[in-house]
């Protein structure tokens, strides 16, 4: 006979018992290699024109990113004088802008690896690879506050060159500020 004492707790048991045999399950299925190179085999089967149908929007997608922080966090204070000495929230405008050019680093690196799925934006951003990288110790002067017209003037530069990069590969590329929390998680 069940009371309504023992329902919540049947109702707890079978819960509980459903989840372990889930749980026993996956791993089980988790622990055969045989199942686990079936999944890589069936993850790798995208074709080459579908990997190549979304480079181009994924690339423009990073690079927007990356010239709306640089714009918003590193160009649009600079030219505002936030960053000379004795300015208003100095320090705070410094560290958005270390931040933000951390998150530019990334974001470019991100669409030069979108832009591989394409063999025309490939080959347009391709050399500017190498003006990429240079940017990587940037965001640390930033931060700083050393060499600062330099530094903006660098970040300012390869945006532009990423912009007619995507622009001359059919991936118009639109700067996009990121909110305050991409500019922590992606930095």
């Amino acid at each position: 006979m069940v009371t309504r004492s023992s329902l919540p707790l049947r109702r707890l048991l079978t819960a509980l018992l459903l989840c372990g045999a889930l749980l026993a399950g996956a791993t089980a299925c988790g622990s055969d290699s045989d199942s686990a190179s079936a999944t890589k085999a069936s993850a790798s089967a995208t074709t080459k024109a579908e990997k190549q149908k979304f480079a181009k929007t994924r690339f423009a997608a990073n690079a927007g990113l990356a010239a709306g922080a640089t714009y918003q966090w590193i160009v649009k204070p600079y030219r505002a004088g936030k960053f000379k000495a004795g300015a208003d929230g100095r320090k705070f405008a410094l560290v958005k802008a270390g931040l933000a050019g951390a998150f530019t680093y990334n974001r470019l690196n991100a669409a030069v690896k979108n832009a591989k799925g394409d063999p025309t934006l490939s080959k347009a951003v391709g050399p500017l690879s190498a003006g990429i990288a240079s940017l990587k110790g940037l965001s640390t002067k930033l931060r700083k506050g050393e060499g600062l017209g330099d530094v903006t003037s660098s970040f300012n530069e390869v945006i532009g060159g990423v912009k007619d990069a995507g622009k001359s590969a059919g991936a118009e590329v639109t700067n996009k500020v990121p909110s305050a929390s991409q500019l922590t998680k992606n930095s």
